[in-house]
């Protein structure tokens, strides 16, 4: 007899991570500089590479995280923090 181990379709191994990074709550100024630093606005790895006269585009590979748009909704998450709540510029922090 065989047993059959039935999972949801949906099932993401992520997902404790995914809420615990959604309920990180910026509520320090050193905090959202620290992850305003961290977390950059465009992605690091996209380049454009000239190798013996060809051009090669390597595109955002930032888009493969898992945790992508949680990482950049904290990092918006302390930008409205910096701005609204302790009246800071933060332009030094936008692409």
């Amino acid at each position: 007899m065989s047993t059959i181990i039935h999972t949801p379709e949906n099932f993401d191994i992520l997902s404790p991570l995914r809420r615990w990074v959604d309920q990180i709550q910026v509520c320090d100024r050193r905090t959202a500089h620290l992850i305003c630093r961290l977390i950059p606005c465009c992605c690091p790895f996209e380049r454009t590479l000239t190798l013996l006269g060809h051009t090669i585009h390597i595109p955002p590979l930032c888009k493969l995280n898992p945790l992508y748009d949680e990482f950049i909704a904290l990092r918006f998450r302390s930008l409205s923090y910096l701005s609204d709540e302790c009246g800071e510029d933060i332009t030094r922090y936008i692409c």
